[in-house]
């Protein structure tokens, strides 16, 4: 009966989101876990066999970083961004749309699902500039100019779970390299997505970081500024909200920050009434 009360709870929400998009950003300490990898490559498949629409972007700062040093070579930072050479960029372009890109699509296969792991350069989908920013020179480093999602649309349309590493190309179709987060907000921007859902490392905004009982799982927009006034919102989740009230003005349904800790977190958000991280609309 339990079991049933489950699924029951769950009926509303499969038939309010099937069709619908998700662009779904994978980032912190699920990347380099594999079980819990795992148990969120589970729940996006099922996501994709109970008609809604998936769509997977991916960071791998942590992964790029391991294997510069295992060359010898550091990393460099300015303002919480990578700075990245002629050499660094190679690395990072193998490292996200090559081994990272594609482990996910074998993830994917293997729990039953069918993806196709492309860059932002594959079929233009992403076109990219030199970041200018603070009078510092971060090398390969881009902000997006505009996205064409239609190849996005081709593999949705043939039952694809499209599977994205941040690499986008500039005018001259040289690699830059993209934050994760901002390209998974342009990417759900160009598809008018229902949701964009960021795993992270964090449950979701507390009103007392150092109390889990304190999360607020619902957040309007109108909220974002007095939350950042009084001091529950601040650091590093300033950005995050200001960009997710930006994103909502631009046509995305709701925003959604969850834990990858959490067993099965997507379910869980998704799913129940409760919830498990904090709902952004």
């Amino acid at each position: 009966m339990t079991t049933a009360d489950i699924l029951i709870e769950a009926l509303p929400y499969l038939q309010e989101f099937h069709g619908k998009l998700m662009v779904i950003k994978l980032g912190g300490s699920i990347m380099d876990d594999t079980a819990l990898l795992r148990l969120v490559i589970q729940d996006i498949v099922l996501m994709k066999q109970v008609g809604m629409q998936p769509v997977v972007v991916h960071g791998g700062g942590k992964h790029i970083s391991l294997l510069m040093k295992r060359l010898g070579k550091e990393a460099v930072f300015v303002n919480g961004l990578r700075v990245t050479d002629k050499d660094t960029m190679e690395l990072t372009q193998m490292v996200l749309a090559g081994l990272i890109n594609k482990d996910i699509v074998s993830s994917i296969g293997r729990e039953g699902g069918k993806a196709v792991g492309i860059s932002g350069k594959d079929g233009g989908l992403m076109q990219a500039k030199k970041m200018s920013k603070d009078d510092v020179d971060y090398g390969h480093v881009g902000e997006i100019t505009s996205i064409d999602a239609s190849i996005i649309h081709t593999l949705l349309n043939n039952s694809f779970i499209p599977v994205i590493s941040p690499i986008a190309a500039d005018t001259n179709g040289d690699s830059l390299n993209i934050n994760a987060d901002t390209a998974a907000q342009s990417i759900a921007e160009s598809l008018t997505a229902q949701k964009l859902i960021f795993i992270t490392d964090v449950t979701g905004v507390l009103q007392d970081v150092s109390k889990p009982e304190t999360l607020l799982s619902i957040i309007r927009k109108s909220d974002i500024d007095v939350l950042i006034t009084n001091g529950t919102i601040t650091a590093g989740m300033i950005p995050k909200l200001r960009s997710a009230a930006l994103a909502l003005d631009r046509g995305i349904g709701s925003i959604h920050i969850i834990s990858g800790r959490i067993s099965h977190s997507l379910l869980l958000e998704l799913f129940t009434k409760q919830g498990i991280g904090t709902q952004i609309r």
